[in-house]
């Protein structure tokens, strides 16, 4: 059996895009087992990949560099095991745990100078591999190997899920709904404008549909605005659910649309 351990990215966005990569190992080599080191926050959501056979969670934050931290957790996994780790995100510091680790193959784009601490460096294309996605998927491939056709993410929810977020906000199903998710990490330049959000929502309320706006604690004051704009028409989540919530939330939509 082959034991990958795969060190996550730091934001939501590519934690969901990284399913892609857990799919398309397993449908590879099933019997692989794929454990994650991800940021505490992402456990939540990485309990709904039914291809990941065990988290590990990053005591450091995004910001944290904490040497000393990172070579006490290599020396932890080093017991693992593991044949191979790949690594998702391009800096420095992430690259380090699998070394310490002592893991034989180490994959990843070569990112900050990272020559050493992977030995299995790839040179980015980013004509050929021009989406986070392939980016992801290529790195569980031989550089060799033209990108092979992946499956989009698809997390896991129940029907109990789904009952849980219904009960607890109350929703009703007469209309059609509309998710709006409109917050972005890195702010205004990388989201639509909270007027085109609320131009959006107005063109579907008049067609017979409900819309729901679905943010973190931060989004707050953008999802606030654009109900403010539609006049109080569109029902606000945003600081009201986990991440998980929002998952089932988003399983019960006819239609999302994004930052």
């Amino acid at each position: 059996m082959q034991k990958i351990l795969i060190i996550a990215p730091s934001w939501v966005g590519d934690m969901v895009m990284a399913q892609s990569l857990f799919i398309s190992l397993k449908q590879t080599n099933p019997n692989c087992q794929i454990d994650v080191l991800a940021p505490a926050w992402s456990q939540g959501l990485l309990t709904r990949m039914s291809e990941i056979n065990r988290i590990f969670i990053m005591p450091l934050t995004h910001c944290e560099f904490g040497l000393k931290m990172r070579w006490q957790l290599g020396g932890k996994l080093r017991a693992e095991n593991y044949d191979q780790a790949i690594v998702l995100p391009n800096s420095w510091k992430s690259a380090l745990i699998p070394f310490f680790a002592g893991i034989l193959k180490r994959t990843g784009f070569l990112g900050e100078c990272r020559w050493g601490l992977l030995n299995d460096a790839r040179r980015l294309d980013k004509k050929m591999l021009s989406m986070t996605v392939q980016r992801f998927v290529a790195l569980g491939f031989s550089p060799n190997n033209a990108l092979p056709a992946y499956s989009f993410p698809a997390l896991n929810v129940t029907e109990s899920q789904q009952e849980s977020v219904i009960e607890k906000f109350d929703l009703r199903f007469s209309k059609p709904v509309l998710v709006l998710c409109a917050g972005a990490e890195y702010g205004s330049a990388k989201r639509w404008p909270e007027t085109h959000f609320a131009e959006l929502a107005l063109h579907q309320i008049a067609q017979g549909w409900q819309v729901w706006l679905i943010g973190s604690e931060k989004d707050k004051s953008i999802t606030e605005t654009i109900n403010e704009l539609c006049v109080g028409q569109c029902q606000d989540f945003a600081g009201k659910t986990d991440l998980t919530e929002a998952v089932d939330l988003l399983s019960l939509a006819n239609t999302v649309a994004a930052a």
